[in-house]
């Protein structure tokens, strides 16, 4: 009897999983977390890479890290080489939560540099969780490739990474405020600025940023 009725109980919460209303779908993923089961794995990578609203998304994302790794770590793996950018951007948030460094050889330059911005913000801020000790230098050369690229969401993100790597970031920004296009010495010098005085704000960082490159500075001045 009891086992018929968690074979029901299971069967009711994949439905929920994909019902059309949000709130029963988030109800759905907090009662795949908080009674984690193997069988729901699949079906929560699978749903990660369709779901429409962020604070479902994420409540799947805390499900995953409630099941273990062995499981969870290559399904999402294998959703990052998705053609379905959701199902890369989710896949990589959730494995930034899960923090295992084994996932760390998927972050490839290629998925730093994604097209789709939301991806590239994910693998960003990804990559910073799971670089491995002594990889930092590397991860910064790629990622200084980026500055410049978006808008002020996408900037934010960029600078926010970089600064989280800390010191090993000065040669790398020092160089890119010297290159001949002033969108990246701008953001070269906001992240400079941001790793100076955390609490800056970047609106203002990058708005001084830019004044300074419009007068032909380099911000080293002084």
């Amino acid at each position: 009897m009891t086992t018929t009725r968690q074979g029901t109980d299971a069967v009711r919460t994949l439905h929920g999983l994909e019902d059309e209303r949000s709130s029963v779908r988030l109800r759905a993923a907090l009662a795949v977390g908080t009674t984690p089961d193997p069988r729901f794995v699949g079906k929560l990578v699978e749903r990660c890479a369709i779901e429409p609203e962020f604070f479902v998304r994420d409540m799947l994302t805390w499900a995953l890290t409630r099941h273990p790794v062995s499981l969870t770590l290559p399904a999402l793996l294998q959703e990052v080489a998705s053609d379905n950018a959701r199902a890369r951007s989710q896949a990589l948030h959730t494995l930034s939560k899960i923090g295992d460094r084994r996932a760390w050889p998927v972050i490839t330059r290629a998925l730093l540099s994604d097209a789709d911005d939301d991806v590239a913000r994910t693998a960003w801020r990804t990559a910073v969780v799971l670089v491995p000790d002594g990889a930092e230098s590397a991860l910064v050369d790629v990622l200084v490739t980026q500055l410049g690229r978006g808008g002020r969401e996408t900037q934010l993100s960029l600078s926010r990474a970089l600064v989280e790597l800390g010191e090993v970031i000065v040669p790398a920004l020092l160089a890119a405020t010297k290159v001949s296009d002033p969108s990246v010495r701008a953001h070269a010098l906001a992240t400079q600025r941001l790793l100076r005085d955390p609490d800056t704000g970047f609106e203002f960082a990058i708005e001084e940023a830019k004044r300074v490159v419009a007068l032909g500075g380099s911000g080293q001045e002084g």
